[in-house]
């Protein structure tokens, strides 16, 4: 049988700044905005990262800056 599937939508895309991990084994990457460090380490192999820029679909980050959040439970 032939199903007929409807086309399926362009979603834009957007140059998107992210950060790489520096490790030559590794894929590790993350959007700048996702992450919770200004300088963040890899969360698979642990390594540092360096600040780089990617196309990727658009994405609305609705919880603002995450690095501007305390860190830690206040008492």
């Amino acid at each position: 049988m032939n199903y007929r599937k409807k086309p399926l939508e362009e979603i834009p895309e957007e140059n998107t700044a992210i950060w790489a991990c520096t490790n030559e084994g590794c894929n590790g990457w993350m959007r700048d905005n996702f992450a919770f460090e200004h300088a963040p380490s890899c969360r698979l192999c642990d390594s540092p990262m360096v600040r780089s820029t990617k196309m990727l679909p658009q994405l609305l980050n609705s919880n603002g800056d995450l690095k501007s959040l305390k860190k830690g439970i206040s008492i």
